[in-house]
């Protein structure tokens, strides 16, 4: 199993657009509100939540190839001519 090392303010991100996702979802399942709200209100939450854990997630899984927690890879340095 691959590790990642995440700061913290990115693991509260994750949580949120899960949340959002979830909250979305849980709107569109919900009876207590017209169809027309659901929609209204559950998809917007739904795919922003959706869509904005695309890019968190690619970051993540850069993060976790990368070997001693080293930044993005450099090339390496050349020299002068």
């Amino acid at each position: 199993m691959k590790e990642a090392t995440l700061p913290v303010p990115e693991i509260g991100l994750i949580a949120a657009t899960r949340g959002m996702a979830g909250a979305g979802a849980a709107l569109l399942l919900a009876d207590r509100l017209s169809p027309k709200s659901k929609k209204m209100l559950g998809w917007p939450l739904f795919l922003v939540g959706a869509l904005s854990t695309v890019p968190i997630l690619i970051d993540v899984m850069r993060r976790s190839g990368r070997t001693n927690g080293d930044p993005i890879a450099t090339p390496p340095p050349t020299s002068p001519l």
